[in-house]
């Protein structure tokens, strides 16, 4: 019988920083946050990873050895097809088997999400799996779905993130009702291209707190809770928001370094930046949950650090102790009563 302290597996030899980074991640995160971690990978470099960390193996860190990596170059479902004994392929097949209640891996996002799905499979009124972003704001911080999952989407795929996002907005923003809106190029209801058009019409007949569109200018005001969006769409807005966040950070170190009066003013307000940093920081969120999926997975940044894991790893265990699943199931019931959308309901494009 599993222990009631949760068990989360983490992929060990995924991400761009090594199996060392990662594994401190999940130290921290068994020091803070009450759970049991089972480190799937190579367990030489495992072994190796804890002896320099200072730290041995034990019942609340476990290895389960998986010889074989699913690199970023490969394709995702032939990979994790061929390759049974990888370090994300051994994660989801022990969460399958319920000996861990969710699995976190910062490896190839491609092989994680088909992993998932191969495994754990879809919840009953789900079409299409996705990935749920965090985004800061002015105000509070919003989640964003579909991050790059799936390229093409129907209206229905669209209602459906809508309702598995806002179900992660009550359960783990604690968010009370809340505000859903859909990415379109102006907040007219006929603005946008059809399957936008499509998706307002199914919006409005929901029973979410629809608000309308929302335009890119105003994602990061917070006046929404939710934002929906394709994968593709909501894929060039994380990486064009990352890559921004960097260049601003960039920007502001050559000011401060070109004269002895910018110097100065940093010093009084270094207090001022380093929150700034923090909020933009993308390890702070941890990871992008995988939403709509028989179990819960957190796909991370390929440059996810040592606080990115550990904070994933506490998204992890916020999601199943809130029963994040149960919600989705309610709201989706709710939404598309009908049930599944079951023609091409698993996305070949997921990336």
């Amino acid at each position: 019988m599993r222990k009631s302290v949760q068990q989360i597996a983490l992929d060990a030899m995924g991400g761009d920083l090594g199996t060392v980074e990662l594994v401190a991640g999940a130290v921290e995160a068994v020091r803070q946050y009450e759970v049991h971690m089972v480190l799937c990978g190579d367990e030489n470099r495992i072994h190796a990873a804890l002896q320099q960390l200072g730290v041995q193996e034990s019942d609340a860190l476990q290895i389960i050895h998986a010889p074989q990596v699913i690199s970023m170059d490969e394709t995702p479902f032939d990979a994790v097809r061929k390759k049974k004994d990888s370090s994300i392929v051994r994660a989801f097949h022990l969460l399958k088997e319920q000996k861990v209640d969710a699995v976190v891996s910062a490896g190839n996002s491609g092989a994680t999400m088909a992993a998932a799905v191969r495994y754990l499979g879809r919840l009953p009124t789900v079409s299409r799996p996705g990935i749920a972003g965090i985004y800061p704001t002015l105000k509070d911080p919003l989640v964003m779905m579909d991050v790059g999952a799936n390229v093409d989407c129907r209206p229905q795929h669209l209602l459906q993130f809508g309702a598995m996002a806002a179900a992660f907005s009550e359960v783990v923003m604690l968010k009370e009702r809340p505000r859903v809106g859909l990415l379109s190029i102006g907040e007219e209801g006929g603005k946008g291209n059809t399957l936008v058009k499509k998706t307002h019409d199914l919006f409005r007949q929901s029973s979410l707190n629809y608000v309308g569109n929302v335009e890119g200018r105003d994602i990061f005001k917070g006046d929404v809770d939710v934002i929906v969006c394709d994968g593709f769409v909501g894929n060039v807005c994380l990486k064009v928001s990352e890559g921004l966040a960097e260049a601003i950070l960039h920007m502001l170190r050559d000011e401060i370094s070109q004269s002895l009066k910018a110097k100065i003013g940093y010093a009084l307000a270094e207090g001022a930046f380093k929150n700034f940093k923090k909020r933009v920081d993308y390890a702070e969120y941890g990871g992008a949950p995988l939403l709509g999926l028989n179990g819960t997975g957190i796909i991370c940044h390929g440059r996810s650090n040592a606080k990115a894991i550990r904070n994933a790893v506490r998204v992890a265990k916020e999601l199943v102790a809130n029963k994040v699943n149960d919600r989705i199931e309610t709201l989706l019931s709710a939404v598309a009563p009908s049930g599944r959308d079951t023609e091409n309901t698993i996305a070949p494009e997921m990336i």
